[in-house]
């Protein structure tokens, strides 16, 4: 009778298509007296925590329920918060977990690591690491692996190195979340070394592999190593490479600034007959828009054979801005709205296309509509560690304690660059002020407090971390390059789209982001 009853609530777990079906079977284990002793309150938290259908709330209504939660319980809702859109909440579960009588295994730290890397939080990750070896569990291969993707994507490639150097062994996942983050870590001769490493050890890379090396190559703009890689997926493996492989290839080209590269590759995968999608066209669209090529870019979303999605417009409308392209940004602004957009990024993008060229009337006109349809701007913001603590900075900002020290380093900082041959982007501030103000705007951005702070606050060897929600701005990455010079420091700053390592005044984008 009670495997009958197990493959009762089984078959009605794979029924629950809705949170009304959730809520409904939760009510049934509560009635028949099985929601605190029965194998399927587990399965049902899991349902609501992982499944498209569930709700994190919900699920952790339903964990509040249960008197004495088992180590699966708890891992079901950690691990549905982890890849939810909070994962920062992930780590205060698995602190009280650790509070509670349940022992922790293998499963609970993974889920932890995998909140950590996706909040970027460093020192978190670092505490977890010392605990899952007192634990025990420093043989875990898929464990060591997602410490070490952590480690690699907080931006703190040695301690990745020094991890992955020190596992007892290693799977495919290991070489490739290795290389992937000496890549997108900005050392991109240190991941193509390892990625020949990794073949002499007699591994066989696969289609992640093949994206960090060829990602490695773009930033050195090594073609012809980058034509090595390539040759060995058609000719070591004895397959062609898909849609996937090629998409890869023209991301990798993209990040690179290889333009004609970029293209030919295209037109090679409509002359091989591989299925193109929208993110095939996506990548080349940006590709030619970065490069300024913007008519060329408009004509690739005309001749698609698909319906043009959203992100194309907006690609096409951020090249319009870069490049002052004034009619080309209405028209991929109107087709944005047709398509029913409603981001504030289009209405900043285009009111800053007009504050470029003084159009202050058409700049109104914009802002006008953004607060008819309620859009409001996203804020740009900085962080940076300093002593296990979060110190997160605004444009313009004056709460931090330490504000007068900082705002006093900028001010050296603006007196030091100048003998550089510094002079501020002023065109950069879309705002009908005078020239001096516009400087102090751009003297006070998030990413330049950060810095400043990072200055004031660490030894002299110690490299300075920042996290940025968006883009980078053209200034402060030409001040930062010199900073990193005259400071000797090394800068490293995770932008929206790509690290940014300064060095010697030197960054290792290349200045092509």
């Amino acid at each position: 009778m009670a495997s009958q009853s197990q493959s009762q609530l089984d078959s009605l777990l794979q029924k629950c298509t809705s949170l009304i079906h959730m809520k409904q079977l939760q009510a049934h284990l509560i009635t028949t007296g099985k929601f605190q002793f029965h194998p399927s309150r587990t399965k049902l938290l899991e349902l609501c925590a992982i499944s498209p259908a569930g709700n994190l709330s919900f699920a952790a209504q339903v964990f509040r329920r249960i008197q004495t939660p088992s180590t699966n319980d708890w891992n079901a809702l950690l691990r549905g918060l982890a890849q939810g859109p909070e994962p920062a909440q992930a780590l205060s579960w698995y602190r009280a977990i650790s509070r509670s009588p349940q022992k922790v295994d293998a499963l609970t730290c993974s889920f932890a690591l995998k909140g950590c890397a996706r909040a970027l939080a460093f020192s978190e990750a670092t505490q977890i690491h010392s605990q899952l070896l007192r634990f025990g569990f420093e043989a875990d291969v898929l464990l060591l692996t997602t410490l070490l993707d952590v480690y690699a994507k907080t931006g703190d490639i040695d301690a990745a190195q020094k991890l992955f150097d020190r596992m007892p062994k290693r799977d495919i996942a290991s070489w490739n979340a290795m290389i992937s983050g000496l890549a997108q870590g900005s050392r991109p001769n240190e991941a193509i070394a390892l990625f020949n490493r990794m073949k002499e050890e007699g591994w066989r890379p696969n289609e992640v592999t093949v994206l960090g090396a060829l990602s490695a190559c773009s930033q050195l703009g090594a073609l012809k190593q980058g034509q090595i890689i390539h040759a060995y997926v058609m000719v070591v493996d004895g397959v062609n490479p898909d849609a996937v492989s090629y998409l890869a290839a023209l991301c990798a080209c993209n990040h690179g600034g290889l333009v004609e590269e970029g293209v030919r590759l295209f037109d090679m995968m409509k002359g091989c007959g591989v299925k193109l999608n929208v993110k095939h066209y996506g990548s080349v669209v940006d590709l030619l828009g970065r490069a300024g090529r913007i008519k060329e870019a408009c004509e690739v979303i005309n001749s698609m054979p698909m319906f043009p999605d959203v992100v194309l417009w907006q690609s096409l409308l951020g090249a319009s801005k870069t490049h002052g392209n004034v009619e080309m940004a209405e028209m991929a602004s109107r087709k944005l709205v047709e398509m029913g957009s409603n981001s504030c990024g289009d209405f900043v993008l285009l009111s800053n296309v007009y504050a470029a060229q003084q159009r202050w009337h058409d700049v109104g006109r914009v802002r006008k509509a953004m607060k008819i349809k309620d859009v409001r701007k996203v804020p740009g913001f900085s962080y940076t560690e300093i002593d296990c603590r979060i110190h997160k900075f605004v444009n313009g900002d004056q709460s931090h304690p330490s504000s007068k020290e900082i705002y006093a380093k900028l001010d050296e900082i603006k007196f030091r660059i100048k003998a550089y041959g510094y002079a501020a982007e002023t065109n950069l501030v879309l705002h009908d002020i005078g020239e001096e103000d516009k400087e102090n705007v751009l003297n006070y951005h998030s990413e330049k407090l950060a810095v400043a702070y990072g200055l004031i606050s660490t030894s002299d060897e110690t490299p300075i971390q920042v996290i940025k929600n968006l883009r980078i701005c053209v200034d402060c990455h030409a001040v930062i390059k010199i900073i990193s010079k005259i400071y000797n420091r090394e800068i490293i700053v995770r932008d929206r789209a790509r690290f940014h390592r300064f060095k010697e005044g030197v960054c290792s984008c290349r200045d092509y982001w």
